[in-house]
């Protein structure tokens, strides 16, 4: 099914586990990475930059969701990611995305508050789910850049404020994570997380997933985290892979076969995340201790 944010992470939170939200960066990596939801039995998100949605173009995007949503039998949200601009919004809203998020953390509080509710009223009367953020996380996105010095955790109280006011379907939360970190894992703060899963009941989102220890993603899973974004490890899988078979391959050879092995690295690399994400084991457990105590 074709279907929004606020659907499939309602369900994730009922049987706790996150939802992953994986960046496509091109048309081609597309079908894979749905095709990798249905084989995990998994619901997915995918997501796009403002400028990604305009290069393939927004309804291409939806095109291809929507049908494969349907032929594949998988639920997909189409997500716009960190968007600024009301109109960049209103553009994808108004072309089919079933998603969206109002990224004012650079803003002060009320003017975050003010502008992330204007777009919550336009997506909710669309049927459309909204992402707000506050704090900020760093490294870079998409041409935007924030210092480690410059990044500011999440502020448990803030996001009482802030939830309350907007009505957002989902809240993304800086406890420690940086866009584009591949190379090396940061330290997330769960005292933090813990805190703010405490004092809001809206699903809280991860950004800068790819530079977080897989170690540590079932904690935050069990502390409220419900969508969990990956991208760059993507773009890695893929890049790296186009560079060894475009490499190795005559000039006159179709294409499809230098970009095939390039989706399939990408299918893997989601396949390997939701497996972590749907917290098999954690709901095995779960339901081992009902059975003990007779609940069904």
């Amino acid at each position: 099914m074709y279907t929004t944010l606020k659907a499939v992470t309602s369900k994730a939170e009922e049987l706790n586990y996150t939802v992953g939200a994986f960046n496509a960066h091109n048309l081609e990596m597309l079908p894979d990475m749905i095709r990798a939801a249905k084989e995990q039995g998994s619901p997915i998100i995918i997501q796009t930059s403002i400028d990604t949605a305009k290069y393939i173009g927004h309804e291409n995007f939806v095109a291809v969701c929507q049908s494969m949503a349907t032929k594949e039998m998988v639920d997909v949200v189409l997500h716009l990611d960190h968007a600024r601009n009301f109109d960049d919004i209103k553009e994808a809203i108004d072309k089919g995305y079933t998603s969206v998020m109002y990224d004012g953390s650079h803003l002060p509080l009320k003017e975050n508050i003010m502008k992330t509710r204007a777009v919550v009223e336009y997506a909710h009367a669309h049927g459309v789910s909204v992402e707000g953020e506050l704090g900020t996380i760093g490294g870079t996105e998409e041409g935007i850049h924030v210092d480690e010095n410059d990044k500011v955790f999440t502020d448990p109280k803030d996001a009482v404020e802030f939830v309350k006011a907007t009505g957002v379907d989902a809240l993304a939360i800086a406890i420690g994570t940086n866009h584009g970190q591949y190379k090396s894992k940061t330290n997330v703060n769960i005292p933090l997380l813990k805190e703010i899963d405490a004092a809001v009941d809206t699903p809280l989102v991860i950004h800068g997933g790819t530079g977080v220890n897989e170690q540590d993603i079932h904690e935050l899973i069990n502390n409220g985290i419900r969508k969990f974004n990956v991208g760059t490890e993507l773009l890695v899988a893929w890049t790296k892979t186009a560079k060894e078979t475009f490499e190795e391959t005559k000039e006159t050879k179709s294409l499809r076969h230098n970009i095939i092995p390039c989706n399939q690295a990408v299918k893997e690399v989601v396949k390997h995340k939701i497996s972590i994400f749907m917290n098999k084991e954690d709901r095995i457990f779960m339901s081992r201790e009902k059975q003990a105590v007779g609940v069904k």
